[in-house]
């Protein structure tokens, strides 16, 4: 048995997968904040697993962990999660201590990547595009992540894709994170409410000047990361997750109307069917987690080859 974590800024989503590869138990709880707090939210996440699950921790053969942040491949060391009030964290070594087992650690998108392409189908090359707070993309090709020299490859949010749009917290302007990021729109939206993004569409359809203005930037900065993706990496589906995609066919029918308005001009990208490469992750999926319990796997696998 294997067990992936995706730890958010909030709430942690654990699940139980088998030797056959299918999930047995799953259960969601709270995020601690802090490191001393974050480690104890995976020991305690491992536990309610076993006990919602019947699983004794003697089947637990390996834990896999996705966060936010910057992870240094091929290490557990967590940096910069800044929503989980976490600046530097050995995380292998301080859930490793905790658990008992191997433990595997990757970005949180990147672990949703390797998740949503093992379901799927697992085969040829997809690029995961979250869209929520932030805009990030992960890349898997015949099952491999793409991670880059250090570790940001699928960091699209960060390209600018007009020099005059709206300034970006990562200092530039307008960046694909700053027309389509949850938390962009939220701050230009300025107006309360519990779903922010929601309300811009709702009144986007009553027909607010602003909020038409900023619906279709998010059209257009998700449409600008379909390109990008396809366009770098040739990947035959781009699917979209994160808390934006809860808007469904409201969200994918404006970007796909983005994608063909864009390709009018073009036979070059009207032949590259972005429209049709670009699919939303199914509601209520456990991607992120699954992917971390592959992640977790692999560590298994080669810690059992370092110790031979």
């Amino acid at each position: 048995m294997r067990v992936g974590l995706d730890v958010g800024g909030t709430k942690t989503d654990a699940v139980a997968v088998d030797a056959a590869g299918d999930v047995v138990a799953r259960v969601r709880l709270a995020t601690g904040y802090g490191p001393d707090e974050v480690v104890r939210t995976v020991a305690a996440a491992v536990d309610e697993l076993c006990a919602s699950g019947s699983i004794p921790r003697s089947a637990i053969r390996s834990v896999g962990i996705g966060i936010p942040g910057q992870v240094e491949p091929g290490s557990g060391l967590v940096a910069h999660a800044v929503n989980l009030g976490v600046d530097r964290l050995d995380l292998r070594a301080a859930a490793g201590d905790r658990l008992g087992v191997p433990i595997g650690v990757e970005n949180d998108v990147k672990a949703a990547a390797l998740g949503a392409y093992t379901l799927h189908g697992a085969d040829g090359a997809m690029a995961y595009l979250n869209v929520g707070t932030g805009v990030a993309a992960g890349i898997v090709t015949d099952g491999l992540l793409l991670r880059g020299a250090r570790g940001t490859a699928g960091e699209v949010g960060h390209i600018s894709v007009d020099p005059h749009g709206p300034v970006c917290r990562c200092g530039q302007r307008g960046c694909i994170e700053a027309f389509a990021g949850g938390g962009a729109v939220t701050e230009r939206w300025a107006r309360p409410g519990a779903l922010p993004v929601r309300d811009v569409f709702d009144a986007a359809d009553a027909g607010d000047p602003q909020a038409l203005r900023l619906r279709a930037g998010i059209a257009l900065g998700i449409a600008s990361a379909v390109r990008v993706l396809v366009l770098t990496a040739d990947v035959d589906a781009v699917v979209l997750g994160g808390g934006l995609t809860a808007l469904g066919d409201r969200l994918i029918d404006g970007v796909r109307a983005e994608l063909a308005t864009s390709a009018e001009a073009s036979p070059f990208l009207r032949s590259l069917r972005l429209g049709e490469r670009v699919q939303l992750l199914p509601s209520g999926s456990p991607a992120a987690a699954l992917g971390a319990a592959l992640i977790g796997a692999a560590a298994e696998t080669e810690e059992a080859l370092t110790h031979g």
